[in-house]
């Protein structure tokens, strides 16, 4: 019959607890540093992804710079508007998405990043009515939008 190895039980312990700690460390830590986040997972979506009843509203929303969400067949966008503007080379970004709990209602802050032409640009001399839509993670629609602008330079 053969001898089995010796085992070195310290090592086997020692590697035992490593690895337990290490899959504690991956399972909870995230948990513990996301636990002030407050954002709110989105995708923006390309103009031929945007649902046709969004299409249908934008009219009457593109002429105002602003932020609003709609609600199309149980999924929640979000919709940033520039307003009308005389040229071409302005542009619109969400850069996040903010979901804010008050005393009586949510609050969702949406962080938008404007680009307007640099004045040495050859722009095209159309109205353009800048704007983009994010499809976002929210289950229902928020009480209150706020939009908070940040220019790109």
């Amino acid at each position: 019959m053969p001898k089995l190895p010796k085992v070195n039980w310290k090592l086997l312990i020692t590697m035992i607890l490593i690895i337990v700690v290490a899959t504690a460390l991956v399972k909870f830590i995230p948990k513990l540093i996301s636990k002030g986040d407050n954002g709110v997972g989105y995708m923006v979506l390309d103009k031929e992804q945007i649902p046709e009843k969004i299409h249908e509203i934008l009219p009457r929303y593109k002429m105002l710079e602003r932020a609003l969400a709609a609600k199309v067949d149980d999924q929640i966008y979000v919709i940033v508007t520039r307003g009308e503007k005389l040229t071409a080379g302005y542009d619109v970004d969400i850069e996040r998405i903010e979901l804010v709990k008050e005393e009586n209602d949510t609050r969702l802050v949406v962080h938008a990043v404007f680009k307007d032409p640099n004045p040495d640009d050859l722009v095209t001399q159309s109205m353009t009515h800048p704007y983009v839509v994010a499809k976002t993670e929210l289950e229902e629609l928020p009480t209150k939008i706020d939009l908070e602008i940040k220019q790109k330079e």
